[in-house]
């Protein structure tokens, strides 16, 4: 192996060391800005560690600013999903998955869960996309997506994210070309704005 391939190896490796180190607290709340109004989320790390220590990463770096809910399904109620970054160079930054982590706490309503890859039936490769639960999705536990967190005020603010546009967005496009292709595409989709932490407990 080349200098220049070791080097390129060893960054690689140093940043998926990185990724997977940067543990959460043991709980912390979040406040989405949403186009609708705000949505405020607790998160414990006992119901999903990897899925927290991802999700608290990816908001200090400031993954979630502007990303659409792309996918809405109200008719019969079930997800709003999000968690493509407007910027092509995050997702990319992002693009590896974590380990599964067991089942902890039910896919009821209000829970927010990764959203995952299905490989034999059972749920593989998770990134940065997320999903909050919209009713009782307790089928999707047997498949291993495993919730890491709740919304616990303004769940009505979800329920009014538009979801007329169904699955119609194409999640390659929205990857290669961003919010400009849903904004033109799909102009009343529902934004997360931003978001932050409001408290931690370590």
């Amino acid at each position: 192996m080349n200098k220049f391939n070791f080097m390129s190896l060893f960054i690689l490796l140093s940043f998926i060391g990185i990724v997977y180190s940067q543990q959460s607290p043991q709980t912390y709340n979040v406040l989405f800005s949403t186009s609708k109004g705000d949505v405020e989320i607790f998160v414990n790390r006992s119901y999903s560690p990897y899925g927290s220590d991802r999700f608290y990463a990816l908001i200090n770096d400031g993954f979630y600013t502007d990303n659409a809910f792309f996918r809405v399904i109200q008719s019969p109620l079930f997800v709003a999903q999000f968690g493509i970054s407007p910027d092509s160079s995050l997702n990319e930054k992002w693009n590896i998955t974590i380990p599964n982590d067991p089942v902890v706490i039910s896919n009821t309503a209000g829970t927010i869960t990764f959203a995952a890859e299905e490989v034999n039936n059972q749920a593989c490769c998770r990134t940065t996309q997320l999903f909050i639960n919209y009713a009782d999705n307790s089928f999707l536990d047997g498949a291993g997506f495993s919730p890491f967190g709740k919304v616990i005020s303004g769940f009505n603010n979800t329920l009014n994210f538009y979801g007329g546009y169904g699955e119609q967005p194409d999640q390659s496009l929205i990857y290669s070309e961003g919010n400009s292709y849903l904004q033109e595409n799909f102009p009343l989709l529902s934004y997360l704005n931003s978001v932050k932490i409001i408290s931690e407990e370590w």
